[in-house]
């Protein structure tokens, strides 16, 4: 045997392994979870960059099975979470998004919008809009709002409010879907 057909042994094994553990590599930062490239384009679709992505995906929990049927907006006061379903349309879950609750939550059951404010200023005097009612439970008022300026709410726990506080996109879907009448059920 001579030194070429060791050498092309030694290279097709060298080739080999390299192979495999490209195969092995290949998306394995999707498995992991780590930082995901995003690619901005421009406005006539091609790329500008690419950089990584340090923010996760939030994980938005399942929609609750305790949630009751037909058309209805979802709260967890578990998972301060906020379902918008539609069962006319696929998928049934139109929207999902986080909240930040007031300082008292409201009890678990079935409710319906009863008034609806485009703008006021909230118990914590920030301007809100969107304003969607549902409950009144021992002289507090329960409802979504988003703040103006976007803010969350600094809550004083010596106050009882009721307002749940989402982003000004969430909260303009949410007035658009849960006109008076909408059914919102609270789950634990």
């Amino acid at each position: 045997m001579g030194p070429g057909v060791v050498v092309t042994g030694l290279t097709l094994g060298a080739l080999a392994m390299v192979g495999l553990l490209a195969f092995q590599a290949n998306g394995a930062q999707d498995r992991a979870g780590g930082i995901k490239p995003t690619v901005t384009t421009t406005a006539t679709g091609t790329a500008t960059s690419a950089a990584p992505s340090a923010a996760p995906t939030p994980t938005v929990p399942p929609l609750p099975t305790t949630s009751g049927s037909g058309t209805r907006v979802v709260y967890s006061v578990g998972s301060h979470y906020v379902w918008l379903v539609d069962p006319k349309k696929t998928p049934q879950v139109a929207a999902a998004f986080a909240v930040t609750p007031g300082t008292v939550e409201p009890a678990p059951g079935s409710y319906a919008v009863y008034s609806r404010t485009q703008t006021t200023t909230g118990t914590d005097g920030k301007q809100i809009e969107h304003v969607v009612r549902f409950a009144q439970q021992n002289g507090v008022v329960f409802g979504f709002s988003a703040a103006v300026d976007g803010a969350t709410p600094t809550t004083d726990p010596s106050a009882k409010t009721g307002g749940i506080r989402s982003g000004r996109a969430e909260g303009q879907l949410l007035w658009d879907f849960a006109p008076k009448d909408t059914k919102v059920i609270v789950v634990a």
